[in-house]
């Protein structure tokens, strides 16, 4: 078993329970790691044998741009595609953040972390 992580996939996206922050938008941060037999690419050195990590990044962006009410939305839309498009994946885990929320203060970002297994 094996990890591949995409780190600070940065996003501009439309997610919020406030009507201003679906037409505003803001910046955004998602993680992603993923667990997989990842054996056979480290001997063979073929793309076809691994998690494409190009297909995770384009994963995040398509699902980002569909506006949410909650980040555990996005995440778990996220996790649903990982799964059903990627048959090597075993485990994963999304981590969105929303940089600069509008809480009334002075917070950096808030995060929604989720991870699942791949049940069958």
């Amino acid at each position: 078993m094996g990890k591949i992580k995409v780190e600070n996939i940065r996003v501009y996206a439309y997610h919020g329970c406030l009507k201003e922050e679906t037409i505003i938008g803001s910046d955004y941060l998602v993680d992603v790691i993923v667990n997989a037999n990842l054996k056979k690419a480290s001997k063979s050195d073929n793309l076809v044998q691994t998690v494409d990590y190009v297909h995770i990044n384009q994963i995040v962006k398509e699902e980002m741009k569909v506006p949410s009410k909650l980040l555990e939305h996005v995440g778990k839309r996220i996790l649903d595609r990982i799964f059903s498009e990627i048959a090597l994946v075993k485990k994963a885990a999304v981590s969105v953040s929303k940089i600069n929320p509008p809480i009334g203060g002075d917070v950096k970002k808030v995060t929604v972390f989720l991870k699942e297994k791949r049940t069958a």
